[in-house]
């Protein structure tokens, strides 16, 4: 069987301000809940489940050739005009990027432009947009 659909679930420290995020600055909308709890965001048709916690990852860095990339990390791949779209809206609420936007692969056709931000409860996530999306996996 093969589902399209990936559910992650991760800490989001205050619901408030990651709702904020998801919702007003990604364009995210939310499902399910148990108030004060958790909440799934639709996040590009993936099952995302933010739940209340006090804690927060730790992040390190590895080598790639865009320099040190922030590891654990999620994203989504999205078309060209949805990603500066979305690049529009972050800028637009005054967010930073944690690594920001870059073009990897040029002239190859894994061509792609990334980059990386954080949510409130410091969940690292890249964002990009691929030139020839149906080559990913062959």
């Amino acid at each position: 069987m093969k589902s399209n659909c990936l559910h992650l679930a991760i800490p989001a420290g205050d619901l408030t301000k990651a709702m904020t995020f998801y919702c007003e600055v990604l364009g995210c909308k939310t499902g399910n809940s148990e108030e004060g709890r958790w909440v799934d965001i639709d996040f590009w048709g993936n099952e995302l489940t933010l739940h209340q916690s006090e804690e927060q990852l730790p992040n390190v860095r590895h080598k790639v050739d865009m320099g040190e990339v922030a590891v654990p990390h999620f994203g989504i791949h999205l078309p060209e005009d949805e990603f500066q779209a979305l690049k529009r809206r972050i800028e637009a609420a005054g967010l930073e990027y944690l690594d920001k936007p870059y073009r990897r692969f040029v002239g190859n056709e894994y061509e792609q432009e990334t980059f990386f931000i954080k949510d409130p409860n410091g969940n690292v996530l890249e964002m990009k947009t691929m030139v020839n999306p149906e080559l990913m996996f062959r």
